[in-house]
């Protein structure tokens, strides 16, 4: 099994080159791998070729890529909600691909069950790319050349013998070696270098694991920071704009819901639905407004917040969960509202201080990234990838 691939900064100012091996990024754990889809380079090689292949959707102009930019963390910053096919907007922020492979679900309501599923899901969404089926993909995979030769070295398969799962298989594949840690955060907590952040940052530490108690969703272990716990959690952000019309819209939903493919293509072109939250894939009323929890690595770089993009900076982040999940403080409290969701009282210092220790968390390829947009003169760095050790998950069939 070869080795999946990391991206890594290797100077300011520098183009960077790919190598055969590197160790564990500090602060992260291995990478999961299913059994059932092992690592290669062919494959990851595969996967990054079919993740930026434009063609592949209807009008020929977005990729994977388009939403999930290289050049800004992986995401579309600074866009509110992405733009698909033709500019149509859909009601979702873009979440970072970056670390992706170490979630449970996908999407911000893990409707997605593993990382080789949601590959397939925007390609026949209406707003993002924007194709009636998948056919079109598999015709170019079958008779173009270079895809040809790839499936044949990589998967054995010629033809119609190649079908979207080794599609989605090497998307997946590619995405799984999109990790970054080695933060200043890792480089003062686990590798212990006492001027890796600053005081204000230790300070902002402090409250991140007491008063403000946002560890208790974005965990921290004792050798590894994934900064999510890969749950669900009304936070009170969106669902206040349909909590009048919750008591018809939960039922029509219900009602009009036919699949998992129905679901998706609705929370994305229905701004109500979309704020249903998790309870549009479980029909819990537990989770009505509930949203995946992101993971705070490189979120200093990768604004603007939430599912629906609508905390434009950290601070307000911050001021969100200070007032006890409401954005204004004369706002109405949610009543679906996750039950750790209280007013903090965070003074304005302590708000800074934790601003602070949350812009330790950026990895030094894309801090660097994020200084040379602010100052294009200065220097041209590129993001590739490099390669990085993985360990196979122990059971297989899904990512993390």
């Amino acid at each position: 099994m070869g080795p999946p691939i990391h991206t890594v900064l290797a100077g300011a100012c520098a183009s960077l080159i790919c190598t055969l091996a590197m160790a564990q990024p500090l602060g992260l754990p291995p990478v999961p791998i299913p059994s059932d889809n092992p690592q290669t380079p062919g494959k990851i090689a595969l996967g990054d070729k079919l993740f930026n292949d434009k063609r592949f959707s209807s009008t020929g102009e977005v990729s994977c890529a388009t939403c999930h930019d290289p050049k800004k963390a992986f995401t579309d910053s600074p866009l509110i909600t992405s733009e698909g096919i033709n500019k149509l907007t859909g009601t979702r922020n873009a979440p970072t691909v970056i670390n992706s492979a170490y979630f449970s679900l996908f999407f911000w309501d893990g409707r997605s069950p593993n990382m080789e599923d949601q590959a397939q899901h925007p390609i026949v969404n209406p707003v993002e790319m924007g194709l009636a089926d998948h056919d079109p993909v598999l015709k170019i995979v079958r008779t173009d050349p270079e895809y040809v030769a790839a499936f044949a070295k990589v998967f054995d398969k010629r033809g119609e013998q190649v079908t979207m799962k080794e599609v989605q298989q090497a998307i997946a594949s590619f995405e799984r070696t999109i990790v970054s840690g080695d933060s200043p955060f890792d480089q003062w907590y686990y590798g212990k270098r006492a001027d890796a952040i600053s005081t204000q940052a230790q300070r902002g530490f402090d409250v991140f694991l007491n008063k403000g108690r946002c560890v208790s969703c974005h965990t921290i272990e004792q050798n590894y920071a994934l900064f999510t716990d890969n749950r669900f959690h009304n936070i009170g952000v969106g669902i206040n704009r349909i909590q009048s019309d919750v008591g018809t819209l939960v039922p029509a939903f219900l009602q009009a819901k036919t699949s998992i493919e129905a679901v998706d293509k609705a929370v994305l072109t229905n701004p109500k639905a979309s704020e249903l939250g998790r309870f549009a894939v479980t029909d819990s009323l537990d989770e009505l407004g509930a949203f995946k929890t992101s993971t705070l690595r490189n979120v200093a770089v990768t604004a603007p917040f939430m599912h629906d993009g609508s905390l434009a900076t950290l601070r307000d982040v911050v001021e969100h969960y200070n007032n006890g999940g409401i954005t204004r403080k004369t706002d109405h409290v949610n009543d679906f509202l996750s039950g750790g969701i209280r007013p903090l009282d965070l003074t304005d210092d302590e708000i800074s201080d934790l601003v602070a220790f949350l812009e330790t968390l950026t990895s030094p390829q894309f801090a660097a990234q994020k200084a040379a947009s602010l100052n294009p003169a200065s220097c041209n760095v590129s993001t590739t990838r490099m390669a990085a050790t993985a360990t196979p998950a122990r059971t297989g069939g899904t990512a993390p």
